[in-house]
């Protein structure tokens, strides 16, 4: 983007001071061989009593960061409030620099918003309750250590098993990563998202005043509803990296 910014800024330093343009038709001809696409797309839809409104931006994306000190949705929940957090991430980071060159990044298909919205009976006047940024897909090594979360996440960890929030008592609501006969969500230091049928579909964090239903992609399951607060869901094509609670390595001077 840096790179793209300085172009366009040198480009314009070069145009004369006392240039000039006047508007002409175009002909059908002409046009024809003109096409062209916009940067963000924007789409509509209803589902289960909601309005949702999405703005996507319609790319691949390569990525490779790390996030520290995550903490999302603060607030006192009376029931079990943990750390006192929705979501409580000490570590997200996304590639890795201790394997293949392939590994150090992750990639990231179709990023959106989506605004919700629902009816207050009042004159036809919608009130928005809430969004949610999500991805149509993401493929790659991603490095966790999360001490709370709020939400839906299925994780394969093979002879180990499944670590499933749907597994918690709660109802997945402040998890803290434990359950009866279950490998703890502490001792998975990544995921592998994604698999040799292609990348994981279903990544998204929401942000809600009242409980809403999102509805899921064309051929996947139903999603759990989405809770007040924060609400991660998150189920779709994950591996265990490992089973130790140790982070990958992903330093800068990697790339």
């Amino acid at each position: 983007m840096r790179t793209l910014l300085a172009a366009s800024l040198l480009a314009l330093s070069l145009l004369p001071c006392a240039a000039s343009a006047q508007m002409r038709p175009m002909s059908d001809n002409e046009l024809s061989r003109v096409s062209g696409q916009g940067l963000f797309t924007v789409s509509n839809s209803s589902y289960n009593g909601f309005d949702f409104t999405r703005i996507a931006l319609d790319a691949d994306v390569t990525l490779n960061a790390n996030l520290a000190n995550m903490r999302l949705g603060e607030y006192t929940y009376a029931p079990r409030n943990g750390t006192g957090a929705d979501l409580d991430i000490s570590a997200l980071q996304f590639g890795r620099t201790d394997a293949s060159a392939a590994q150090r990044l992750v990639q990231i298909t179709n990023p959106y918003f989506e605004f919700v919205y629902k009816n207050t009976g009042v004159d036809s006047q919608r009130e928005i309750v809430g969004m949610r940024l999500g991805f149509d897909g993401i493929a790659g090594d991603i490095g966790t250590k999360i001490a709370t979360l709020s939400g839906s996440m299925r994780i394969d960890a093979g002879a180990a098993g499944i670590v499933d929030s749907m597994n918690d008592a709660g109802g997945g609501k402040r998890w803290d990563g434990t359950c009866t006969g279950c490998t703890p969500l502490s001792s998975v230091g990544g995921v592998t998202a994604g698999d040799a049928n292609g990348p994981s579909r279903d990544f998204w964090i929401s942000i809600l005043k009242t409980p809403v239903q999102f509805q899921a992609a064309s051929g996947m399951p139903a999603l759990t509803e989405a809770q007040a607060g924060i609400w991660l869901n998150w189920r779709d094509k994950l591996t265990a990296l490992n089973l130790t609670g140790t982070v990958p390595v992903n330093n800068a001077a990697g790339h």
